[in-house]
This record gives structure tokens, sequence and C-alpha cells, in this order.
């Protein structure tokens, strides 16, 4: 017998263990559907396929929305902005467009305005009923997690929200791992905690509810509450956690008695969002105790000389404080062998005392050290490149640091040196056999490069653009095994050895260079053995004098085709640039091309893919606006059968921030799903879209050009036309 059976919102194992037995008897033909809010319960059951349920795009959404707002499928003259913000905040979750749409309905313009301003700050009553379903699910711990993540941590890097929660001794591995299985946070593709907006509300609400006092609640995330509290130091031990966006207060004075008042805080975070950030928060010195459970510290301007004397915890995981006027940095972190990054950019008086080995070895733990800008500090502690866990130093603007010391091994991925004070780096560099870019941009001093350079086997990226004083380069680097990329812009090197040349003509070199450098080979075309480059982000300035670049891009892609199997399906490629590829038939400047396709284009036109491309342009980019950005390509069609506008979005990646203009390109190849919806619905291209969406609401990214070329079936054996010889064009034409 064929049947179909569905068990909705199944909450356990054992509700579904009972029947087990009584199955037996459905062919293989019958289906079974079970509902849950918890991953795990499909699991357990040995269910083969698990689907998640996406939101409602767009059209669908407003459609949806208007039915119960306006009982026709779409809104009202003079209602569309409103609707647009109900659609921004349900973001396609249905529940929310229903309950919204009937709360809705029949009401002026006045209350909608004035409800989706309350909805900013309190959820909807029916929609947290709802939600809460999953929370009340969770144990106090994974309560906690959530708590915190909706209040503090969504976006934030998934490893450091679970050292953070070790620390508080929440066991964060199998927490968010519950969490995720009821779809309450996910994790991206770059390992950062994603959540829904309404889940995001859900957590503040519960803390809301807790007192109608914000000093009596345990996290305070909202600039109006936290300043309310600090100003009139209505704190108490209820407090767990502080956010505050000093760019949203006025100035205001902190009693050295208020974090007395808080002897439970875990999260301390001072920031600004502005540009031009400074620190509001007035003090002339803390009373103790406090701080003794504070595991993650930021604080922008910190405006004492040193920092908690009890801040001695080795449960910090966290010190952030730039622009400070802390004098002296290694005393105070002396305890702390679970710190994970000390991030203490811009500390104009720091002096950095070399401290005894005890002490270095106490920061055995630390991943990232930045003391970016301190333009007071002349040394560095002697230990400071053995620490085992320590990937990325960055020194850049510690203006008066002369010389590094001496290093005997260490595992720094990322060293960041821009304009210090060294005529010279030591030829012991050669013992960081990880590190992979090299930033030595605008060391005035810099006469020289030791002979030693070719034994760092990783280095991909090496910049001494802006080191006036360099004349020449050492034949060592022509050893260098692996593909680099070299940026000598604004360098009096007028020739390079003949092993680099060589290395450039191979294709293992990108090469950025200034108007006093002498003429260079033309690489040959995709030369057997040509070894191409991968993919770096964020390295090279004067773009508009690298060579070849369409080469290069070939020789990348007949290495995917060889290496990787076509049916990949895509890539991409970043590479200095301001200008789109002359090969690219559709281009615009935007960040759109509108196009004019026939009714039959996906039925006839033997398409099998797009190649794309964009120039990004960056503009001076704040710390607070984050280091990269998410960029992305949509395709959007029309349809002549009644399915709705239709879209589709073929590639999302992340892009690092960058000073210069870079050049995005890429390939998707059309797959069997794709062709099914195009077809059925009749889609026909119309516009292809390029968004860039900062890590945070920061303008500082944009597209600048941008192109798209259709590849197509060769003949009638349907063979696909390579893309990679698409860049194999005359360059004189």
């Amino acid at each position: 017998m064929k049947v179909l059976i569905v068990f909705d919102d199944v909450t356990c194992f054992s509700q579904l263990e009972s029947i087990i037995g009584s199955l037996d008897c459905l062919t293989p033909v019958s289906r079974i559907i079970i509902t849950t809010r918890n991953k795990q319960v499909l699991r357990n059951w040995g269910v083969s396929k698990i689907y998640e349920m996406e939101a409602l795009e767009y059209h669908h959404a407003l459609e949806l929305f208007s039915r119960h707002a306006f009982k026709q499928n779409h809104p009202e003259v003079g209602y569309e902005k409103f609707s647009s913000k109900v659609m921004k905040y349900a973001q396609g979750v249905p529940l929310a467009l229903k309950v919204l749409g009937c709360f809705l309905y029949e009401r002026e313009k006045e209350v909608w305005e004035s409800a989706i301003n309350k909805l900013q700050r309190i959820l909807h009553p029916s929609i947290l009923e709802v939600l809460k379903i999953s929370y009340d699910s969770l144990d106090d711990k994974e309560k906690n997690i959530f708590l915190d993540v909706a209040c503090f941590f969504k976006g934030e890097d998934v490893n450091l929200v679970m050292k953070f929660h070790n620390a508080s001794g929440f066991y964060p591995e199998i927490g968010i791992s519950v969490l995720v299985d009821k779809s309450l946070i996910a994790i991206d593709s770059y390992n950062k905690i994603r959540m829904h907006d309404l889940l995001q509300e859900l957590g503040r609400e519960i803390v809301r509810q807790e007192s109608i006092n914000p000093g009596n609640r345990s996290r305070l995330w909202h600039h109006e509450d936290i300043y309310e509290v600090l100003t009139y130091n209505t704190g108490t031990e209820k407090i767990e956690g502080i956010c505050l966006d000093m760019s949203k207060v006025k100035e205001f004075h902190l009693n050295p008695s208020t974090f007395t008042k808080m002897p439970k805080l875990r999260f301390l975070k001072f920031y600004s969002s502005s540009f031009n950030g400074e620190n509001k928060c007035k003090m002339s010195y803390l009373q103790d105790p406090g701080f003794a459970e504070v595991k993650y510290l930021h604080w922008h301007g910190y405006p004492l000389k040193s920092l908690p004397s009890n801040l001695s915890a080795e449960k910090l995981v966290l010190l952030e404080v730039p622009d400070n006027d802390i004098e002296q940095l290694w005393d105070c972190v002396k305890h702390y062998s679970k710190l994970n990054q000390i991030i203490h950019t811009a500390c104009h008086k720091l002096i950095a005392k070399i401290p005894n080995p005890t002490l270095m070895a106490r920061l055995n733990k630390l991943v990232i050290l930045n003391l970016r800008g301190s333009k007071s500090l002349k040394s560095l502690p002697s230990g400071i490149f053995n620490l085992e866990f320590l990937t990325k130093l960055d020194l850049s603007g510690c203006s008066k640091l002369k010389r590094l010391p001496e290093i005997s091994s260490g595992n720094i991925s990322w060293l960041f040196l821009r304009g210090i004070a060294i005529e010279e780096l030591p030829s012991s560099i050669e013992r960081l056999r990880r590190l992979g870019y090299l930033d030595l941009s605008d060391c005035k001093r810099l006469k020289s490069l030791p002979s030693s350079l070719y034994k760092l086997k990783s280095l991909g990226v090496l910049s001494l653009c802006g080191c006036s004083n360099l004349q020449r380069l050492p034949e060592c680097l022509g050893q260098l095994s692996s593909p680099i990329i070299l940026n000598l812009a604004k360098t009096n090197i007028e020739r390079i050895p003949e092993s680099i040349i060589q290395v450039f003509v191979s294709g293992n070199l990108l090469l950025s260079y200034g108007e006093s450098f002498q003429s260079l080979p033309k690489p040959p075309f995709l030369e057997r053995g040509c070894i191409a480059l991968e993919p770096f982000l964020g390295i090279v300035e004067d773009t508009q004098r690298i060579p070849h670049t369409d080469h290069m891009l070939a020789a990348r892609w007949q290495e995917i085709r060889e290496n990787r199997g076509f049916s990949m399906g895509k890539f991409h490629n970043v590479l200095p640039g301001n200008e789109i590829p002359k090969w690219f038939k559709f281009q615009s400047v935007g960040s759109f091309i509108t196009l004019e396709m026939p009714p039959d284009f996906f039925h006839n036109s033997r398409v099998q893919g797009i190649a794309f491309s964009a120039v990004l342009a960056f503009s001076h980019c704040h710390v607070d606006c984050g280091r990269w950005f998410s960029f992305s390509f949509q395709l959007k069609m029309k349809t002549t059968k009644d399915c709705g506008p239709h879209g589709t979005q073929l590639f999302h990646s992340r892009v690092n921030y960058i000073e210069s203009d870079h050049l995005h390109l890429g390939y998707y190849q059309f797959c069997e799903e794709d062709f099914n919806r195009f077809w059925k619905c009749n889609c026909i291209p119309e516009v292809v879209q390029f968004n860039i969406f900062p890590s945070l609401e920061c303008k500082c990214c944009g597209v600048k050009k941008c192109g798209i070329h259709l590849i197509r079936f060769l003949n009638s054996t349907n063979s696909i036309e390579d893309p990679s010889t698409c860049f194999n064009y005359d360059e004189e034409d």
C-alpha cells in the first residue's frame, strides 16, 4: 500500500519510537515526512534526507503580508514604504508576516509608523510566544549562550565565542551544537555566527522581561539603558554583560565604584561606530574590586594609565583597548595564560619593557597581537616571535621601533611592519617557516633585505611599496618555490636580478612596480608547467601597472580544470586592476547591467554558464567597519508564466579590505536544477546585479564597473566552451 504519513512538530525521539515497528508493512514507495525544531530528532531516526525551511522570497513575502494587511495581493497606494520596512523586519518568516499583517489591518499610517518603531525594541507577543518554544527547550547553560549571542555575539567568529563561553563554564562545544540543531543560530562559511533578526529580538526581549529596571537585567546593549545605568550608578550584581556604542551617547563621567556593583560582569565592550570615534566615558580612577570575572574586555579610548589591577583572572580571553593612554602593557597581562587576543592599537604612550621569560611564557595562548600605531614603542620582548600560537603580529605605525629581536622559532603567518624605523630585517626571519604575508610598506629607512629570505617557503605576499631607500633586491628571491606577489611601487629599484625575472616569466610572480622600473619581458601564454597564482587578496597598491592579468587568469582556469576537474562548475579570482577585460560582451559603469534577451533564451541559446567581472573600489576604511566585505553576484529574470519575479544568487564570497581598486572575476556553470527552474517559469535574464555588504554598517567599498560574458556549447557534441579561451586575445586590439 502506498501511503503518505506526516508527523508534525516532533520534539523528541520517544514520540516516534513507539510507532516505528508498526511501519514495517509500508511499501518502498510510501513516504514519511517529519517536521521538527530539533535536527537531532531526525538523526536519531536515521532520516536520510533533511531539508531546512527557507525564508520566503521578497515578492512571495510581500504577497502573503498584503493578503492579511490589505486583503489583496499587493500593498495599497501610500503604504509601500511601510510595507517595505515590515519586509525587512520579518525577513521572509511566514509567522511574522501573518501576525503583523493582521495587526496592522485597517490602521492609519500614523499607527503603522508607531507600530514599526515599537517593533525595533519590543517583539510582538504572538511572535514571541511561538519562537519561545525552542528557547524553553534549552537547558540553563544553552540559554545563557543563546542570550549572549543575541545581545553581543551575532556576526562574531565562532572560535572566539567558544573560548568566551568555555571560560564562562557553559560547555559551548555541545551548547552551540544544540543551538544549531534547533535552528536558533547558524555558522556561515566564514565561521561567523548568524542569527535571524527575530530570534535576536526574542533573546533581547527575554532579557528585557527580567526587570523593568535596566540595572537589574543580566545584559545591556541599548545605549539609552546603558547611559542611564552608568550615569546614575544603578548597576547591580545581576549585570553580566554591557555593550555600548559610545557614538550614540553624550559624554558622561563614571563613578569609580560603578563596577564594584557588578561582581558577575563577564563581558564589557565600549566601542564607537562613528568614523572619528572617541571615548565618551570619563573617569579619574577605578575602585577595587571589580573586573574579577571579566572574560572579554574591549574599551575604545580607555582613559587610565593602567588596566584594572584585578584584571588578572586567567579566564580573560580577549583584551582590546585601542586609542588608549596605557603606559605599560606587559605587567598588566602577566597572568593571562588563556588570553587569545591582545589588540592594543594607537596607544601613543605605551612603553614596552622587556619582561622576563616567565611572563612571556604566560602569554603562550596568544593568537593575535595588534600594537598598530604605538608611536612610543621602542623595543619588543625578546621572546615575542617564539610564542607557540601567535599567528598575527601587527606593528604598523610603530615609528620609533628601530629593530626586531632575533628569532629562534615561531608560527607567525601575518607580519605587518608598515612604517616602522628598521634599516634591515634580522637574518633569523628565515625561521618563520609559516610566514605567508610580509608587509614592509613605507619603511623609509629600509636599505636591504636579508639573503635568507628565500627560505620562507610559505611566503606569498611581499610588499615593499614606499620603501624609498631600497635600491636593490637580493638574488635569493629567485629561489622562492611558491607563487608570490611582489609590490615594488614607490621604491628606487630600477632593475631586478635575472633570477627574479625568470620567476616572473614562468608565471609564478605577480609584480607591481614604480615609474623608475625598467621594462620586463612578456610572460608566455599558458606555457607548459606554468603555475598560476592563487587568489591573493589585498596586497598591491599601484595596480594600474600590473601587466598581462588576463594571461594569469587563463592559467588559473587551466590549473583548476586540470587539477580539480571542470565539474566543480565555478571559480573566482581577485587580482589588482581597475578595468573590465575587453572580451566581456556586456559591460556597464556601476553595479548592474540591464539585458535584452529573446523569450526563448534558455531553450535555444545553448548558454551553459556566465563569466562575471567587477571592479571593487575601496575608500578609506575605519577600523570599526571591519576588514572584509560580503560580495555577491545575482541574476534577476522576468518570466512569461505566472511565477512572479525570479532571481538567483550565482555567487557569494568574502572580499578583504584593500587600499586600491581590485578586479574580481569568476565563472558560474548552470546546473540541472538551475535549468529546470528556468524552464518551468520560462525565465528570461533581465538584470545582473553585483552587491557589496560591509561586515558592519560602513560604506567604504563599492562596485565601480561590472561585466558579464555568456559561455555556450560549442557544437552539436555538446562540448562546453572552455572559459580560459576567453582570456586569450591580442592585447594590441
